[in-house]
């Protein structure tokens, strides 16, 4: 048994409370159990105890066997001086604080209820990717909607520590911010991190500068992303190494390492060659990009600033010197969409909470639930047990209760799991 069980006990009360008495026989009446730390020190802060006729108010500090509290150090804390109770599985020994005085113990071997016990080792022994596979459409579904609503939001809230992240590196520059959001996502999983060291490479005022000539913005992605440092048969990457010899002398710039770009195993159409010249075309057609998305009213008008296409010589080409048949590159309507789930709505979130423009925060919401909903491998478990989500919230919400909780086997902390340890 793990301790985040007794935790889990202790906090919901899920034992048996009647008669309770310490394992010296001194009666027990809990009138607060206390607020769960979640840091070091003592496991739960300022709960308030009746111990016979004295009422306590301290901490409660938790062990499966009371010899885990030497084993841990804390006979020798003065941090621990003001538990008022030991809760334990088993009392395998008394415990003491520093000045010698012994702390009350409460036993909880004999009052777990057994139907609780059960249900919790089932949860603890099961290896299948949702662990309450067999009890979540057993839970009401007023607690499962309230649940995936919250995990939605803990979702867009650890996407704008991500934002935050940015805005620091950029000195709160909202626009070089996005921009470079936008290019991370750009490179998909394989190629996210390349992505973002070009971005960070070339400041968005220098790619201003040249937004009215598509070309020297090519000249500029391409040759930073180090794919220009070769001999090419084409003219048109010939040009390109020319002009960005000539563009980075004037701006000192340095090209990054072209082995970090991948290539193998991806479609055609997510070869970074292709994303890059789709960023370039965004940035030659979308000025202030992030002002634009802050304007925009619904979700049509923000993908109509995301769409572009790409002409001339990438019609036919997926890389340099390999010319491919003539065939449209547009940004498919899924990938705008998959920018606007990584890169508008937490931005939109993260402006409207720090600005205190809460229609903002709420139109990153609207956005969520008018895209369609996601689907990857993650999100098939989901659909194999029954659950149909409709949107881009539902599906962000299900993503963040499989790999933030389930995957770590976070039950007893779950509503869900919390229902079905009832």
């Amino acid at each position: 048994m793990k301790e985040s069980f007794l935790h889990f006990l202790w906090r919901w009360r899920r034992f048996d409370a009647r008669h309770l008495q310490t394992t010296q026989g001194e009666i027990i009446t809990i009138l607060h159990p206390g607020d769960w730390n979640h840091d070091a020190g003592p496991d739960f802060f300022n709960a308030r105890l009746q111990l016979g006729e004295t009422t306590w108010a301290g901490n409660v500090e938790i062990h499966v066997r009371a010899s885990e509290w030497q084993a841990h150090g804390h006979n020798t804390d003065p941090a621990y001086d003001n538990v008022v109770l030991h809760v334990v599985l088993e009392e395998d020994q008394p415990v003491f604080r520093t000045n010698g005085d012994r702390i009350p113990c409460l036993e909880l071997k004999c009052r777990i209820p057994e139907a609780v016990l059960a249900q919790y080792e089932l949860l603890e022994t099961e290896r299948d990717a949702i662990p309450c596979r067999q009890f979540w459409h057993k839970t009401p579904e007023i607690i499962r909607l309230n649940w995936l609503d919250r995990m939605l939001v803990e979702r867009l809230e650890h996407k704008t520590e991500q934002v935050a992240e940015l805005l620091a590196g950029t000195q709160m520059h909202w626009e070089e911010a996005f921009f470079r959001s936008v290019a991370r996502n750009f490179g998909l999983k394989v190629n996210m991190e390349p992505f973002e060291a070009l971005a960070r490479s070339l400041p968005l005022r220098v790619l201003a500068r040249h937004r009215n000539n598509l070309f020297q913005l090519e000249a500029l992605l391409f040759g930073q992303a180090g794919l220009l440092e070769i001999e090419f048969v084409d003219p048109y990457p010939t040009e390109l190494r020319r002009e960005y010899r000539l563009l980075r002398h004037k701006y000192q710039l340095t090209p990054l390492d072209a082995t970090q770009w991948k290539f193998l195993r991806l479609r055609p159409a997510n070869f970074p060659s292709i994303r890059i010249a789709q960023l370039a075309a965004l940035i030659h057609r979308a000025e202030h990009l992030f002002s634009q998305v802050l304007d925009a009213t619904n979700l049509r008008e923000i993908e109509h600033l995301f769409e572009t296409g790409l002409e001339g010589y990438w019609l036919d080409h997926y890389q340099f010197d390999k010319p491919s048949g003539k065939r449209p590159k547009n940004l498919g309507r899924d990938f705008i969409h998959l920018l606007v789930v990584n890169s508008v709505a937490p931005f939109l979130f993260h402006w409207g909470k720090t600005k205190k423009q809460e229609q903002l925060a709420k139109k990153a919401l609207a956005l969520l639930e008018e895209i369609p909903p996601e689907n990857n491998a993650v999100l098939e478990q989901w659909l194999q047990l029954g659950e149909k989500p409709k949107n881009a919230f539902q599906t962000q919400a299900l993503l963040q209760l499989s790999t933030k909780w389930c995957g770590a086997k976070r039950c007893l902390q779950c509503a869900v799991g919390n229902a079905v340890l009832k």
